[in-house]
């Protein structure tokens, strides 16, 4: 790895930022390290992941602990035989099992397609195509009626569909926060719901894909270690705030601003590997 501290910051800024914001992680993460000439590590993306792991736990801290409550306390329901009515009377009881739900898919799919996709991450043609792909779903999302669904009118079909857009979202270039949200539009959701769904969704696949790698960690720490520091700091402040602000950005404003930037990004890259 060479990477220096001021590089740190940058990628751990780009990966919080277009972790949450609907213009795709990977597809960044495949595009910078290559613009700036330098290359980084297993350990160090990884540890990059844990930075957004961290701040969308911190930003819905209280959702995760009445959810992970309401998960146990629904398992005493299903022994007294009241597991249907709970799960309709109670949002976090019911949003709980619609976030396990959500997460199989994308398991699934990142176990039995884990070479297909990690072969996409070498190509910047790819890249830029499913970032043009992201732009058009993003628009398409906002050229339909608004939905209203609340938690409560969610069904387990409809969280199994945004699992499965968080799934093909594996593929650098597709915005997994940007195909869940307009996957939830789509489906109904209101606005809100739609990015805060999305974002819970995050944590288990997060969390997942930081487990698979964790023994790069142990691995990885050959340089100095003021570096990767950074980098995770860097990682958590800007995922953060990416958060914080397309929570309230959604509520009143559309996302097609950043369909024109995936577009445009999207566009460039095949140019450049056009031109190159």
């Amino acid at each position: 790895m060479d990477i220096n501290i001021i590089q740190a910051i940058i990628l751990g800024m780009i990966q919080g930022l277009t972790e949450f914001l609907p213009i795709s992680s990977s597809a960044h993460l495949v595009l910078v390290p290559y613009l700036m000439n330098v290359k980084s590590s297993l350990a160090f993306d990884t540890l990059l992941h844990l930075g957004t792991l961290i701040a969308v736990v911190s930003y819905f801290w209280s959702d995760v602990i009445i959810m992970t409550k309401s998960f146990f306390s629904s398992l005493t329901d299903l022994i007294k035989g009241s597991f249907r009515q709970e799960l309709q009377a109670d949002q976090f009881k019911r949003l709980s099992w619609l976030i396990i739900v959500g997460t199989i898919p994308a398991g699934l799919m990142g176990v039995l397609l884990k070479s297909e996709f990690e072969a996409l991450f070498s190509s910047i043609t790819a890249v830029g195509v499913f970032l043009l792909i992201t732009g058009f779903i993003l628009w398409l999302a906002e050229r339909i009626p608004k939905g209203n669904k609340e938690v409560k009118e969610i069904s387990f079909t409809n969280s199994l569909v945004v699992g499965i857009a968080q799934g093909c979202a594996i593929a650098p270039g597709i915005s997994r926060s940007g195909a869940t949200i307009a996957t939830g539009l789509f489906l109904g959701f209101d606005r809100e719901l739609a990015a805060r769904f999305s974002f819970l969704l995050s944590i288990p696949a997060i969390l997942g894909a930081a487990l698979v790698q964790a023994k790069d960690l142990t691995s990885g720490f050959d340089v100095n270690t003021t570096v990767f520091i950074a980098g995770f700091l860097s990682a958590i402040i800007f995922s953060y705030l990416g958060i914080k602000f397309l929570m309230g950005y959604i509520k009143k404003h559309s996302l097609v601003v950043f369909a024109y930037y995936c577009w445009i990004v999207g566009a460039a890259a095949l140019i450049w590997q056009l031109v190159l």
